[in-house]
């Protein structure tokens, strides 16, 4: 069974967008808007104040409001986009 990769830091860095850090170093910025239209829970969302209340949670970004998102879903994007910039 492999090892799920864990979020170890978050950093806001304006609209809708945080710097994401994964324990095994991986990091990155995600642009969180694709989400904001994904059903009630995170329609609230799309007020920045609320946005950045975001936290860690069982090794993911979570809000106060229950909204989250799969860890591995994060980590693909940051892999594709590492991906994507290399020569």
């Amino acid at each position: 069974m492999s090892k799920l990769n864990e979020i170890q830091d978050i950093e806001y860095r304006g609209e809708f967008v945080y710097r994401v850090t994964f324990d095994d170093g991986l990091a990155g910025e995600i642009d969180f808007t694709p989400w904001l239209d994904r059903g009630p829970i995170f329609e609230v969302l799309k007020d920045v104040d609320v946005f950045k209340k975001a936290f860690i949670d069982g090794g993911t970004i979570s809000w106060p409001n229950g909204a989250d998102i799969a860890p591995e879903r994060l980590y693909e994007i940051l892999e594709q986009t590492r991906d994507e910039s290399a020569p």
